[in-house]
């Protein structure tokens, strides 16, 4: 865990140690990436619980603040995005992080991503006992909400995937699978944390959760990653719906299981998908008494570190791109989660 964090933040262990600043990554516009550095953040609170040294939330603390500075921001820096202040810096998003300004693959936002960092903000909050971090979390649910859902009065709203930089025009319009429950969960995270009567995201709360109602018993995937995350998300809410998904990303992945996904070369797999449903399984099946999922999540785990790939990349690793600087940052925060969730 600890050796794989190193391999990509190169961050002091040592209490003595003067202040960190994060390195740019291998990968990433000016080195961050919002996922990414979502996984880093998240880490190093695990390590923070795991060993109780202050520095490791010194350390996450210091990588929220990298990632503001820098996707908060234009991609030149100059600015702020656009209805961002310094009262107010969240309230135009954050960027994905990728290099490309423009393109199919281009920079712009994710809502998934997103909605991700406010689950990291929110952990911060609850592990550091500083409200700002939850309040930063719900300004920019505040923020980013108007711009990807709409038709919001109608009985069905609808979510854009992707928008662009400045939120002003949808780049991908059709709807992620797990976007809407993303944002049912980490909306209703974020509003308790702010107080047993907190009311602060309700409109918004009950705009995915008309979503999800509508469409989640039409769920189905075949992604790792997708699986992973559907498990990871529903885990957090013992409603009908959540259930429900649980149930059907199960057997989705008994599929996946007796197909050949896990007989193919690893150089022909995405290390960072199967990391995610490994962490999903162990945060969303394990409860369900059977070692048969905690037996399979492990042996994922343990054949990409046959792989060479993680923690570290051997010379005669067998990973193919997995091993490459692009994909190595990504690689190894997913690698920690699936070591151990948080």
């Amino acid at each position: 865990f600890l050796t794989a964090m190193q391999r990509v933040y190169a961050f002091p262990t040592e209490a003595s140690a003067g202040v960190w600043k994060p390195p740019p990554a291998s990968a990433g516009h000016r080195g961050r990436y919002l996922w990414t550095d979502a996984f880093g953040v998240l880490n190093f609170l695990t390590l923070h619980q795991l060993t109780s040294q202050p520095l490791y939330l010194s350390h996450a603390k210091a990588l929220v603040t990298a990632v503001h500075s820098t996707l908060g921001r234009t991609r030149d820096l100059s600015s702020y995005l656009p209805r961002a202040s310094p009262s107010n810096p969240l309230a135009g998003g954050l960027r994905i992080g990728k290099d490309e300004a423009t393109g199919p693959d281009g920079d712009g936002q994710y809502h998934h991503y997103l909605t991700m960092w406010m689950f990291v903000l929110n952990r911060l909050s609850i592990e550091s006992g500083e409200k700002e971090y939850n309040d930063q979390a719900i300004a920019l649910a505040k923020a980013i909400h108007p711009h990807f859902v709409y038709n919001r009065k109608s009985t069905r709203p609808r979510m854009y995937w992707k928008m662009t930089m400045d939120l002003e025009k949808p780049l991908v319009r059709s709807e992620g699978n797990l976007d809407p429950v993303d944002g049912l969960v980490v909306y209703r995270l974020l509003q308790q944390t702010d107080g047993g009567d907190s009311e602060v995201l309700a409109e918004e709360i009950d705009d995915y959760h008309r979503i999800v109602q509508a469409k989640w018993q039409g769920y189905s995937s075949s992604d790792p990653l997708d699986l992973g995350m559907t498990l990871w998300t529903a885990h957090w809410s013992q409603d009908t719906w959540a259930i429900g998904l649980v149930d059907r990303a199960e057997h989705a992945i008994e599929d996946l299981w007796q197909s050949a996904h896990f007989m193919r070369a690893t150089t022909r797999r995405l290390a960072f998908r199967d990391f995610g449903l490994a962490m999903g399984i162990k945060c969303g099946l394990n409860s369900r008494g059977s070692k048969r999922w905690t037996e399979r999540a492990d042996s994922v785990v343990s054949a990409w570190e046959q792989s060479g790939v993680v923690p570290d990349v051997k010379s005669n690793h067998a990973a193919g791109p997995n091993a490459g600087l692009d994909l190595q940052p990504i690689t190894q925060v997913m690698y920690c989660a699936a070591l151990i969730p948080g």
